[in-house]
């Protein structure tokens, strides 16, 4: 028989030798590996990454951020020039695993990101999104919430069962990101790599498939277009969303009477 978990234990069944074991995995496949399509949001399209198309608007972009902030916590860059950074993604986007996007302002039509999906693991129905290069014109912006959107959809439409988001511990920015977008914190990962000559310890977030139908609604309720005024400014929070959800348990979309 099952038992409910306890917020720290798995949800387990007893076998024969009255040992816990974990509950069966039935009618689920191992996923595809995701596809090259473009996702297509209202703020944002996130496409494949090509070095030739996206070069010039993500240097452009990312040059706004003149102290190089941003390159901190990645194990990469800044870069020194328009042509290392080119040469760079043209590297990145022919590799499958990270599988590297672009995304794209839908109002400009231009690069101002990058992301992707990494560890891909569909025997496990495991993935993880990362290598996110936000620029000053996507950070704080509904654009980049709906790329982070976009993206865990398709994952969980392909039938992955977990979604991952690391980062290092002392990130606070990715951190907070990471809750805001409805990731649980699993913990960190102590002396886990070396990052440019530094010790890294590693947090953990994820999202599980049963997860994702609350947060799903929660994300479209945040990005509809009536939750943002004649300004743009928001009238809800998707942080007091998602933290709703997460003290509710995160159950069916009906019992999350998040106001």
């Amino acid at each position: 028989m099952s038992t409910s978990s306890d917020g720290h234990l798995p949800q387990q069944v007893i076998n024969l030798h009255g040992q816990p074991v974990g509950l069966p995995v039935t009618g689920w496949k191992p996923p595809a590996p995701p596809s090259a399509d473009p996702m297509q949001g209202r703020f944002c399209r996130v496409e494949r990454l090509k070095a030739g198309l996206h070069a010039e608007d993500l240097w452009n972009a990312m040059s706004l951020d003149a102290e190089g902030k941003m390159w901190t916590y990645l194990p990469y860059g800044p870069f020194s020039s328009r042509e290392a950074y080119s040469a760079w993604l043209d590297e990145m986007s022919q590799r499958s695993d990270p599988l590297f996007y672009a995304i794209m302002d839908q109002a400009t039509q231009r690069a101002v990101g990058v992301a992707s999906y990494l560890r891909i693991d569909p025997p496990n129905g495991a993935i993880e999104v990362g290598h996110l290069q936000f620029s000053p014109l996507l950070q704080r912006s509904p654009a980049a919430t709906e790329a982070m959107c976009l993206m865990m959809e398709r994952a969980f439409a392909l039938g992955y069962r977990r979604y991952e988001w690391k980062c290092d511990a002392l990130n606070a920015p990715s951190r907070a990101a990471a809750l805001r977008l409805g990731f649980a914190f699993e913990g960190l990962f102590r002396q886990a790599v070396v990052v440019k000559g530094r010790n890294r310890d590693t947090a953990w977030f994820s999202i599980i498939d049963t997860e994702w139908p609350a947060l799903r609604e929660a994300f479209q309720r945040w990005l509809a277009q009536e939750n943002f005024d004649a300004d743009g400014v928001q009238r809800e929070r998707l942080s007091e969303l998602t933290a709703c959800l997460r003290r509710q348990g995160l159950g069916p979309p009906s019992s999350a009477a998040c106001p």
